[in-house]
């Protein structure tokens, strides 16, 4: 498991690579790094504060920089991670698929938890299109 860990990590690092140049400013780099990692993490809360937590800032506003502020060419960033995942994950049989309804909602303080979105989610695991 450690190594299998180690390797993701590593990959990660290699993957930010591709778009770390593209911030001016080594401290947005580094935040960048730790916003992706925090996203991807197991953290139960993804909120200004738990994410300025992750990446070692006492209060949200430097995260909030990074998402509001900071200056860099989103267009060449997406562009770049494309022919990455283009480059590694590529297959003429490959299907992607895309979820963007956010988090599954399975708590009672959620809005509208009674009726979970999790119909793309189901669609997903049962191996249908959407």
């Amino acid at each position: 498991m450690e190594k299998r860990l180690s390797g993701w990590k590593r990959e990660l690092v290699r993957a930010h690579g591709l778009i770390a140049g593209l911030f001016a400013r080594s401290k947005l780099r580094a935040r960048s790094l730790g916003y992706v990692q925090c996203l991807l993490s197991g953290c139960d809360r993804k909120n200004g504060w738990e994410l300025a937590e992750w990446v070692g800032e006492a209060t949200p506003y430097a995260v909030q920089d990074l998402l509001d502020r900071a200056r860099w060419d989103a267009d060449k960033g997406r562009d770049r991670i494309r022919s990455y995942v283009i480059d590694e994950l590529g297959s003429e049989e490959a299907v992607l698929m895309v979820d963007e309804t956010g988090f599954l909602k399975k708590g009672r303080h959620e809005r509208d938890a009674s009726r979970p979105e999790w119909h793309g989610w189901h669609a997903a695991r049962r191996g249908l299109g959407t």
